[in-house]
């Protein structure tokens, strides 16, 4: 039996490279902001896994969180035909 990669299977599954900047706020100096990047394959557009990791960040952890930008990028798609006016001959 062949064995399938867990991602592939996910990204078949509609799943997609989801990459998020985490913006928090430094416990000891809250002025201050730090930058952590979080990247998985996730559902969009609910994004669950993104959601339950922000949950125990905001539960488990100190720094405050001040901002959350999301990217997401499907990674198998339809592919993309362009009819092109030319003819190439081929001996």
């Amino acid at each position: 039996m062949i064995e399938t990669d867990r991602d592939f299977q996910s990204a078949l599954a509609g799943y997609s490279l989801t990459t998020a900047e985490i913006l928090y706020r430094l416990p000891d100096h809250p002025s201050l902001l730090q930058s952590y990047i979080w990247q998985d394959y996730d559902d969009h557009p609910r994004f669950p896994k993104l959601k339950n990791f922000l949950e125990f960040w905001y539960e488990n952890l100190d720094g405050k969180l001040f901002q959350v930008t999301v990217a997401h990028r499907r990674l198998i798609k339809p592919a993309e035909v362009k009819l092109i006016d030319a003819q190439i001959k081929l001996h």
